[in-house]
């Protein structure tokens, strides 16, 4: 039998990839969650159908969201993590002994629960002493917090659905009430390839530079993902992330990754120029 997944990115093109078997299908209180095993890219999850994460590529994700910050400010001790059900995120941060805790935000508690089953390679961590997960709105939770966290990672679905408060501007004011006096805010970011994804970049953008006084862009490949550009954002009360690398002191953790080093991390802050030019339109959007 022949069966595939399909994701629309927009409503002219899709990415298909061929199905080994299905683990599970669930309808939780907030999505439907889906768990595939695939030919190509190993094990995948889909959330509403659409993709989350896959077993070949989901390490450029997670890298490139989590050692971006830490490099840059190695005094990050306290860690909120708004999302990130699938456990990347927290596995990348757990390498790092300096950090004491790690609070993690995830409004879908199935989530959770599946990808300790079924994808162990990035669950692996969600059981690490330091870690707390609380299982509520990431938009109501961080209302309630002031001054508490040296980093923050919105590990964030899209801006529709679930992930929709994740993206307003009440929600990054609150982040900011909720970082020290040198937090760091990073958020995924979208793309600009697709009309769609690109207003959701350039409001997000306009939003966060509201609030920080810096907020920039940075890149990473990620073949799965629409168009397979993909964008974080960082923002930061204090720190500039090309400025303030601390390259020495990260390479010196002998951290192995597959993705990040310290030269890409200056090389992903030099953005082509139709990201620079959509972010111009959202300063000007913001005007």
């Amino acid at each position: 039998m022949d069966i595939w997944y399909t994701e629309n990115h927009t409503d002219n093109v899709r990415l298909s990839i061929r199905i080994d078997r299905q683990f599970a299908s669930v309808q939780s209180e907030f999505q439907r969650i889906d768990v595939f095993d695939s030919v190509e890219f190993g094990r995948i999850m889909t959330l509403d159908g659409l993709l989350m994460v896959t077993e070949k590529d989901e390490y450029i994700y997670h890298e490139m969201i989590t050692h971006i910050p830490m490099a840059t400010n190695p005094n990050i001790k306290k860690v909120l993590v708004i999302g990130a059900g699938d456990g990347g995120t927290v596995r990348e941060l757990c390498r790092y002994p300096s950090i004491e805790q790690i609070d993690m935000v995830e409004i879908d508690e199935l989530v959770v629960h599946l990808a300790k089953e079924y994808l162990p390679f990035t669950a692996c961590s969600l059981d690490d002493p330091r870690v707390h997960i609380y299982y509520q709105d990431g938009l109501r939770f961080v209302r309630k917090v002031e001054n508490e966290y040296d980093l923050i990672i919105v590990d964030s679905t899209d801006p529709f659905g679930v992930g929709e408060g994740l993206f307003t501007k009440e929600f990054y004011g609150n982040c900011y009430k909720a970082l020290t006096e040198d937090g760091i805010l990073v958020n995924q970011h979208e793309s600009t390839f697709y009309t769609s994804y690109s207003n959701a970049m350039k409001r997000a953008h306009s939003r966060i530079k509201g609030f920080f006084p810096i907020a920039l862009v940075y890149q990473a490949h990620i073949p799965t993902y629409p168009s397979g550009h993909w964008l974080f954002g960082f923002a930061s009360k204090k720190y500039d992330p090309v400025r303030d690398l601390q390259a020495d002191w990260w390479n010196g953790l002998g951290i192995k990754t597959r993705y990040y080093n310290t030269i890409l991390h200056r090389g992903c802050f030099a953005i082509p120029n139709n990201v620079r030019d959509a972010l111009r339109e959202s300063e000007r959007d913001k005007r």
